[in-house]
């Protein structure tokens, strides 16, 4: 049985899809979340009201924004007073045409650039930083099939994004081992939540077709990976990639 008593875990985009379902993975092991959205709280409100309030905390924050992660991570702090773990969770992919207008494609790369990963690597110095001095941590992120076998020509910015992660996680779990800071990274396919709901649309079967299980993961399934690397049971684990992506992607 997984176990997070006593831990208190920061899950960013917790609102909904792999964030929601990572969350409630945690909570149901034990620990208490902190959880970040954008807009709405959502799924947020239904965890709080199924575990209490003193043990989830929804905090907005506009990661697409200049400095929103450390200013996130400050804020978590001042709400449970500790940070065990880290998931990074929240990202963006906006599809963008590379024969379009140059000014979207200019805005466009920015924003998944900011949001998927330097907001990432802004709460990864906070948490390697809160960290060091006190015996470790672990941060997750998740990544993406994308990052390894490319995506979409509309969707060069989010596969690039991803890809930066994987040497991001890497160089951390090679840089602070001996700190006992461990960096993992999840790689899913498609997903079965809203950000993947294009897979549903008529006339984009083949994108499912293409997955040998014939469906999307349930994001309850990534959210398992993610509170398993938590735990502590796979230290030795760190600086690995885990793949949920029923075998459309085998490396």
């Amino acid at each position: 049985m997984l176990k997070l008593t006593d831990q208190t875990i920061l899950i960013t985009g917790a609102s909904r899809g792999i964030g929601a379902a990572t969350a409630r993975v945690a909570l149901e092991a034990g620990a208490t979340v902190v959880g970040s959205y954008n807009r709405s709280a959502g799924a947020l409100q239904d965890l709080a009201a199924d575990y209490g309030s003193e043990r989830v905390y929804a905090l907005q924050s506009e990661l697409a924004e200049p400095g929103a992660g450390p200013e996130l991570w400050r804020r978590a702090l001042e709400n449970v007073g500790k940070i065990n773990g880290l998931v990074n969770n929240a990202g963006i992919a906006p599809a963008t045409k590379l024969d379009g207008d140059y000014d979207r494609w200019r805005q466009d790369w920015s924003q998944v650039l900011q949001v998927n990963t330097q907001s990432v690597a802004d709460l990864c110095r906070e948490a390697v930083l809160y960290f060091k001095p006190r015996g470790g941590g672990r941060i997750v992120t998740v990544a993406s099939r994308a990052a390894f076998r490319g995506d979409g020509v509309d969707y060069l910015h989010y596969a690039a994004s991803k890809g930066a992660l994987v040497a991001l996680m890497r160089s951390i779990a090679r840089g602070y081992a001996s700190d006992r800071i461990l960096a993992f990274l999840v790689a899913p396919g498609w997903v079965n939540t809203d950000m993947a709901s294009i897979v549903r649309e008529p006339g984009n079967e083949g994108m499912l077709a293409e997955i040998p299980m014939g469906e999307a993961a349930p994001p309850d399934e990534i959210g398992n990976m993610i509170v398993f690397l938590l735990s502590g049971m796979v230290d030795h684990g760190t600086g690995a990639t885990f793949d949920i992506n029923g075998a459309s992607y085998v490396r």
